[in-house]
């Protein structure tokens, strides 16, 4: 059976009731759990050389974004702990969530991807696209989606 879970999490209702049902598969089955919040990749700006932002700005927001994806995980953490689950949190900055899915449960040896569908249909899937159907489509871990 599964060992190691990976469960994205955005902070949302849905993505936080999916995380409430991988900490009773992961109970249920023996697994322990990583956590995983994308954080936004801040390429510095083109300003910054001309004065227009000062040169702790580029820090500052990633500072920020550490802080808020954190804020995310580690409640969830706490609630698998509860639950007699190992866990562990990781926010970590990607150039897309997809990818960044995919690299984290590659780099911590999961093998199963345990995430939420936000249900988008019509424009807004064609607009907005579909993390969950990107990670479905490119990784090679199995993915199970929970809606």
């Amino acid at each position: 059976m599964f060992r190691h879970l990976l469960v994205p999490t955005d902070g949302s209702d849905l993505s936080r009731r999916t995380a409430t049902h991988a900490i009773t598969f992961a109970r249920e089955t023996g697994a322990r759990i990583t956590f995983f919040a994308a954080l936004p990749q801040h390429p510095v700006s083109f300003h910054e050389g001309y004065g227009l932002t000062d040169a702790g700005t580029r820090e500052r927001l990633i500072a920020t974004a550490e802080q808020q994806g954190r804020a995310i995980v580690d409640p969830l953490v706490a609630e698998a702990a509860a639950a007699g689950v190992t866990a562990e949190a990781v926010a970590t900055p990607c150039a897309t969530v997809h990818d960044g899915i995919i690299a984290a449960a590659t780099h911590h040896g999961c093998d199963l991807i345990f995430m939420a569908s936000h249900g988008r249909r019509g424009i807004g899937a064609l607009l907005l696209g579909s993390e969950t159907q990107k990670v479905l489509t490119h990784s090679k871990i199995p993915v199970l989606v929970h809606r």
